[in-house]
C-alpha cells in the first residue's frame, strides 16, 4: 500500500554493514518508490531549490550555446596558438566524471561486490548526463555544429570520408559507444524496478508509463534469466569501454608532437585520474540525496568508506604520474620538455599547477584515516576539492602546453571570456536538471538487488546466530 511520504530512516550510523538494522523487504520497497510516487508537494526543499537553481544555470547554458551558434566561436578566448581552451578542458573533465559510474555498475558486477547496490543505480544515471555533457563539447568546438554529420561515416554523394587517423574522430566513436552501452546497461538494470513501480502505482498515468517502461515485467524465472544474461553480456561489454574510453581521449593529446602532450603514460594516467574524480563527484552527489530522502539505513557510512578507499587509491596512481611527469621531463634531457615542467612550477601559471597538487594530492591524504572517511562533512569538502584539482589539471595539461611552444615568437596567452565560463557553468545545469528529474522519475537505487542484500544480511545474521549456540 502506498503511503503519503517516505518512510522515516531508523537512526542508524553503521560504519561495517552496508544495511541498516530492521530493513525488510518491504520495508526498502516503500522506502524507495515512494520518493518516486509520494505527492509533489511532499519533495524536499533541498531537492526543490537545486532544481530551480539548476533550471536558472541552464538558462544561461542555452543562451551561451545560441550566441555561440549566432556570432561563432569567437566569442571564446581561444587564438592561435591556443586552439583548445575552456572546451577541451571540460570535455576531458566530463567524461572522467562519468567513469565512476561504468566502473561501479558493470566492473563492481563482474566482481560480485555487494557494496555497489545501493550506489550503482545513481552513478549510472550520473554517467549517461555526464557523457551528455561532454559530447556536445567536440560538436561546438568544430566552429559549424550543423556540419558536424560529416564525423559520421555514411555513403556521401560528394565522395567525402571521415579521416580516421584524427584523434577527433577517435572520440566521436568512443563517446557514441561508451554512451549506447552505457544507457542500455541502465536501462536493462531498471526494468524490474519500472515493474514493481507500476504495481505500486495507484493512478492510471504512471501506471501506463511504468508499464509501458517495464516491458511486461513479471518476475518470472525466465524473466530473471535472460536479465541476469542480458547483464553480464553488458557488463562483460562495458568493462573494456572503462579502459578504452579515456585512453582514446588521451590519445588527443599523446599522438601529437607538443611538449607535455607527447608520452605514453597519458592513457594509464587518464584513466586512473577519470575515476578518481568519478568517485569523487559520486560521494558529492551521494551525500546531500541521503540527507534529503533519509536513505541513512540504505546508503551507509560502509558505502562512504570503501568509495573513499577507491579515491585514495586513484588518487595515489595519479599523484605518481605528477612525478613521473617530472621525472621523464627531467631524464629525457630534451630542454623543451624541461622547460614544460619549470614554466608548470614557476611560470606565469604557477598558482594553477600548485592549486592542482594542493586539491588533489595533499588535501586527499586525509582520506588514509578511517575517521575521516566516514565524516561526511570532510568527505564531501575533499570530493569537492578533488573535482576542482582535476579541472585544474585539464587546464595544466593543455593550456600551459599551448601557451608555451618550441618557439618563444609562437607563444601566446589564454584568457577566458563571459561566455567560456558561461558555457562550463551552465553545462552544470544540464547535468544537475537531468539529475533531479531521474530522481523524481525512476527509482534512483536499485529495489531488487538491494532487496537481496537484505536476504544475504538476514542469511549471514542466521549463520552467526547458529554459530554461536554451536560455540555455547
Amino acid at each position: 500500500m502506498q503511503t503519503s511520504q517516505p518512510l522515516k530512516p531508523p537512526v542508524v550510523e553503521s560504519y561495517d554493514e552496508l544495511l541498516g538494522p530492521g530493513e525488510t523487504y518491504s520495508s526498502v520497497t516503500a522506502r524507495i518508490s515512494d520518493i518516486v510516487l509520494y505527492p509533489l508537494l511532499k519533495t524536499p526543499w533541498g531537492w526543490i531549490g537545486g532544481f530551480i537553481a539548476a533550471g536558472l544555470l541552464l538558462m544561461l547554458y542555452l543562451y551561451s550555446l545560441a550566441t555561440l551558434f549566432t556570432v561563432g566561436i569567437g566569442i571564446w578566448g581561444i587564438n592561435i596558438p591556443i586552439a583548445w581552451g575552456f572546451d577541451i578542458i571540460n570535455f576531458v573533465w566530463w567524461i572522467g566524471i562519468g567513469h565512476a559510474g561504468t566502473l561501479i555498475s558493470a566492473v563492481l558486477l563482474l566482481f560480485r561486490q555487494d557494496w555497489r547496490t545501493s550506489i550503482n543505480r545513481a552513478a549510472e544515471a550520473m554517467t549517461i548526463f555526464a557523457v551528455a555533457c561532454a559530447g556536445i563539447y567536440p560538436l561546438i568546438h568544430t566552429g559549424r555544429p550543423w556540419l558536424d554529420y560529416w564525423f559520421l561515416p555514411y555513403p556521401s554523394t560528394m565522395g567525402m570520408w571521415p579521416q580516421f587517423r584524427s584523434p577527433l574522430e577517435w572520440d566521436v566513436f568512443a563517446i557514441s559507444t561508451y554512451a549506447t552501452v552505457s544507457v542500455l546497461f541502465w536501462f536493462i538494470g531498471l526494468i524490474p524496478d519500472l515493474a514493481t513501480l507500476r504495481d505500486r502505482s495507484q493512478h492510471p498515468i504512471p501506471k501506463i508509463f511504468y508499464g509501458l517502461l517495464s516491458l511486461g515485467w513479471r518476475g518470472a524465472a525466465k524473466h530473471w534469466q535472460r536479465y541476469e544474461k542480458a547483464s553480464l553480456i553488458l557488463a562483460g561489454l562495458s568493462t573494456p569501454l572503462v579502459l578504452s574510453v579515456h585512453s582514446i581521449i588521451s590519445f588527443d593529446f599523446a599522438v601529437a608532437q607538443l611538449p607535455g602532450w607527447h608520452v605514453t603514460v597519458f592513457p594509464p594516467y587518464f584513466v586512473a585520474g577519470a575515476v578518481y574524480c568519478g568517485f569523487a563527484m559520486v560521494i558529492v552527489l551521494m551525500i546531500p540525496i541521503r540527507h534529503w530522502f533519509g536513505l541513512h539505513s540504505l546508503i551507509t557510512l560502509r558505502h562512504f568508506d570503501v568509495m573513499s578507499k577507491v579515491m585514495l587509491a586513484s588518487g595515489l596512481i595519479v599523484t605518481y604520474g605528477y612525478f613521473g611527469e617530472i621525472f621523464y621531463s627531467w631524464y629525457s634531457g630534451s630542454i623543451y620538455e624541461y622547460f614544460l615542467i619549470v614554466n608548470r612550477i614557476a611560470g606565469p601559471w604557477a598558482w594553477s599547477y600548485w592549486a592542482l597538487i594542493l586539491f588533489n594530492v595533499l588535501i586527499p591524504q586525509v582520506l588514509w584515516f578511517k575517521r575521516y572517511r566516514t565524516n561526511l562533512p570532510v568527505l564531501f569538502f575533499v570530493s569537492l576539492c578533488i573535482n576542482v584539482g582535476m579541472w585544474f589539471e585539464r587546464w595544466v595539461i593543455i593550456v600551459l602546453s599551448l601557451t608555451r611552444d618550441f618557439l618563444p615568437t609562437s607563444w601566446g596567452v589564454y584568457t577566458p571570456t563571459f561566455y567560456d565560463w558561461a558555457t562550463y557553468i551552465g553545462s552544470f545545469g544540464l547535468f544537475f536538471i537531468l539529475f533531479f528529474l531521474f530522481i523524481r522519475l525512476l527509482p534512483m537505487v536499485a529495489i531488487f538487488e538491494v532487496r537481496d542484500l537484505v536476504h544475504k544480511t538476514a542469511h549471514k545474521a542466521h549463520d552467526n546466530e547458529d554459530h554461536g549456540h554451536a560455540g555455547a
